[in-house]
């Protein structure tokens, strides 16, 4: 009897899971959708799918009760953790310099004299 509780109660953390993941994958949707600027769009869009991919990640972990399945599912956390960041500040920086973003929004301006000092020795 403790091990069909146990085995419940697994399967409705997984489950809790999946829902956060899917109500995550929800609000970047509509952040995608109504955000005006591409850096908040931008963080729309990352921002929940890492945590949504790690609550993903759990679920088919505590579903499956494999610590080989743990394992394998790891990487896929790991480099996707890496990739999306970077990606994200690539798309940005190219949004910076094709004029894409309203200077008004921005706050602090960093990347002004980088882009300013790659222009002059170009």
């Amino acid at each position: 009897m403790p091990d069909t509780l146990l085995e419940m109660l697994l399967d409705t953390a997984a489950l809790l899971c999946l829902l956060g993941a899917v109500v995550l994958s929800v609000v970047a949707g509509i952040g995608l959708l109504r955000f005006r600027d591409v850096l908040s769009r931008l963080h729309a869009a990352t921002k929940p799918q890492i945590f949504g991919l790690l609550l993903v990640v759990a679920a088919i972990a505590l579903d499956q009760r494999s610590f080989v399945t743990l394992l394998a599912l790891l990487p896929v956390f790991v480099f996707q953790s890496l990739t999306a960041p970077v990606a994200a500040h690539m798309v940005g920086r190219a949004a910076y310099r094709t004029g894409q973003l309203d200077p008004e929004s921005l706050v602090v301006d960093e990347l002004a004299p980088a882009v300013e000092r790659a222009n002059r020795n170009v």
